[in-house]
């Protein structure tokens, strides 16, 4: 997929309030780790995660959306009436229906003529976002787009900590070390027409691939167990995703450097999905991509899902690690299993 006139305008973001260190879940886990004898300071060992944040309980997922999405429109400068489709692309949600777009939607003000939706894949939920929009786009049908998301990690957590405390089981820990790794926040990304506002980062396209023989290594649902008071557990094989998400990133990147017609020495700059410090070394060391080019916040805010990657991108564009005229690459993984890389001329 190619883009001739489709910019990312504008970045929002949104920081939950609680920050919880790995050393905090460690203590509380004191019980499940003198029964199978492991070492406090593991978790922040295999996962390279110091800290992570959570929403104050009873925290909607439309709030944050709706405070992110606020800070990208205000700092576009463009009217909410030229946003033609607002879609929100969280893994968490306010309801099974309506679509929690609808309460973003109200809560910005956005007219009657907005399509607005949800769309759910796993961490690639605002990734593809950003293609339904930048496809609206260049089909001439909008002018500018929104994409939101907001992700809660505090709930999931607890549960995962009671199930550890109840079945001290080595076999359930490790299952449960990814969930373990999660993060709360909030972001938004504002697209539009080069017509409308060229002042931001160039869309140029990207590439997607999947792998869905592997849909059953990452679950969030009722196939991960029997739910607890109402709500579902998950469960993940850690070494599963890994071996076959680089798998899936080798022939992604490879696809990527062939639509893009990329020359050996770009990108100049990566965003990855925020997995975590084993993942990221991996991924690197399989494309060929030195360290140096990639920006991480894994280590402070944990794994944030579909809020992760567009969240640090916002970040490195704030504290200039991109700049512009910068090729930069969004490589984003996710359950299913899924790969999405889009590149930007910054």
């Amino acid at each position: 997929m190619l883009y001739s006139k489709v910019y990312i305008d504008t970045f929002g973001y949104e920081l939950a309030p609680n920050v919880i260190t790995s050393d905090d879940l460690e203590k509380r886990l004191e019980p499940l780790y003198e029964k199978i004898r492991i070492q406090k300071g593991q978790l922040e060992a295999i996962t390279g995660i110091y800290e992570r944040r959570f929403w104050d309980p009873g925290h909607k997922m439309s709030e944050g959306a709706v405070a992110a999405g606020q800070k990208a429109i205000d700092a576009s400068g463009i009217s909410p009436e030229h946003i033609g489709m607002l879609i929100y692309g969280g893994v968490c949600r306010d309801n099974l229906e309506p679509a929690t777009a609808c309460a973003v939607s109200d809560g910005l003000g956005l007219g009657s003529e907005t399509e607005i939706y949800d769309v759910s894949n796993a961490c690639l939920g605002v990734l593809n976002g950003m293609i339904q929009v930048a496809n609206a786009i260049e089909l001439g049908q909008i002018r500018a787009g929104l994409v939101v998301s907001c992700e809660a990690s505090r709930q999931i957590i607890d549960i995962t900590i009671a199930r550890l405390l109840e079945a001290k089981d080595m076999r359930l820990f490790k299952e449960n070390i990814a969930t373990l790794t999660g993060g709360s926040g909030a972001v938004a990304v504002l697209l539009t027409d080069a017509s409308l506002s060229d002042r931001g980062h160039r869309f140029l396209g990207g590439v997607t691939r999947s792998a869905s023989r592997y849909h059953r290594l990452c679950l969030w649902g009722p196939d991960a167990g029997e739910a607890i008071n109402g709500v579902h557990v998950m469960k993940t094989d850690p070494v599963g995703v890994l071996q076959n998400g680089v798998a899936l990133g080798i022939e992604t990147y490879k696809a990527f450097k062939k639509e893009l017609l990329l020359p050996d020495d770009k990108p100049d700059k990566i965003i990855c999905h925020q997995v975590g410090s084993t993942h990221q070394k991996n991924i690197l060391e399989a494309v060929g991509i030195p360290k140096e080019k990639d920006f991480t916040t894994f280590r402070y805010l944990g794994n944030i899902g579909t809020v992760s990657l567009p969240i640090t991108a916002a970040i490195a564009s704030e504290r200039e690690f991109l700049v512009r005229n910068d090729l930069v690459g969004f490589f984003g993984i996710g359950s299913g299993l899924n790969c999405m890389m889009l590149g930007i001329r910054w």
